[in-house]
């Protein structure tokens, strides 16, 4: 099988490279950055989706059996739906590149879960409520991919990965690994925090699953990526302490940790990019985010890693890496 893999620079990305290689695929990513896996850069064409028309000389070269779209830009930084041009403009050039292709047996569009805000619990696929500019840019991409039904010319299905954690990964999730591991972790209170959290491992499981589902089961539709059932923070982030064998996490109550995270709003403005704390990531990690994965299950089943040896694997990956000792 051919699998066209656009962002497999990226981290869900390259892990997608990585086990559809394993298996057997050909697999190509086509990726404006090089791999961040330096043994992938064989799987590697350079190429960026607002450039239509080399996007189709790729698609058309390399005819494809599978599509997989994982490019986007995925941070928060802009400040319009202008600087998210590719997961606007980039969705539409991909939808007239695979339009013709006759050898293309199912597309996946990844989209995101901030569709929605943090905490909302959307009516239906098309119950949008998002608060920044990217989710606005991937609400349109949603868009244009359902507008486009009538023309796609294999079956196609949008997925919204949730929080996702694992080896290859970057800020946000891997700041939380790290912070653990250098004691700076806190936990607010003794709150119940449950998040769709999901590893790595088992979206890439799920992916698999939803390419090779029945058409009836997965067509049209649009379904979150995440681990079942929804995890507890504390007992994640517990559970990542005890792999590294640090010192136990520390419980804080909200009403020390809101003067601290005011601290970082401060050190942000003034040009820390990441500080470890925000008003922001306070109010995330506060609030419960739990999606509907019951779709996603029935078509999945059993998922193959449990958290813990998530963990495990994303803590030795860590170490190898030389981000932990």
């Amino acid at each position: 099988m051919k699998v066209l893999v656009t962002g497999g620079s990226g981290f869900i990305g390259t892990n997608i490279v990585e086990d559809f290689a394993l298996r057997g695929y050909d697999v190509l990513n086509f990726d404006i950055v090089q791999p961040r896996n330096s043994a992938h850069k064989k799987y590697w064409r350079k190429g960026d989706l607002l450039d239509a028309e080399d996007l189709c000389l790729c698609v058309k070269d390399f005819s494809p059996d599978v599509v997989l779209h994982m490019a986007a830009r995925t941070d928060l930084d802009g400040r319009s739906i202008d600087d998210y041009a590719a997961n606007t403009v980039g969705v539409e050039n991909l939808i007239a590149a695979i339009k013709d292709l006759t050898s293309l047996q199912r597309v996946i569009f990844a989209s995101s879960r901030l569709v929605c805000r943090i905490g909302y619990m959307p009516k239906d696929d098309t119950d949008y409520c998002p608060t920044t500019p990217y989710g606005e840019s991937k609400v349109i991409g949603e868009k244009l991919v359902r507008d486009a039904a009538s023309r796609m010319p294999c079956p196609w299905l949008i997925v919204r990965p949730t929080s996702i954690w694992g080896p290859w990964f970057d800020v946000p999730y891997k700041t939380f690994f790290l912070t653990v591991a250098r004691g700076r972790y806190v936990h607010p209170g003794s709150a119940k925090i449950l998040k769709s959290f999901g590893f790595v491992g088992s979206a890439i499981h799920e992916l698999q699953c939803l390419l090779n589902a029945p058409v009836d089961s997965v067509s049209g539709k649009t379904l979150y990526l995440a681990d079942y059932p929804p995890i507890d923070v504390a007992v994640m982030a517990d559970t990542i302490q005890r792999a590294l064998g640090v010192a136990p996490i520390k419980r804080v109550s909200v009403v020390f940790l809101r003067p601290a995270a005011w601290v970082g709003d401060c050190l942000k403005a003034l040009g820390w990019k990441n500080p470890p704390l925000t008003s922001f990531r306070l109010d995330n990690l506060l609030t419960q985010m739990v999606h509907d994965l019951e779709p996603l299950q029935a078509v999945v089943g059993a998922l193959p890693y449990t958290m813990e040896e998530g963990v495990k694997i994303t803590v030795d990956w860590l170490r190898a890496q030389g981000e932990i000792s």
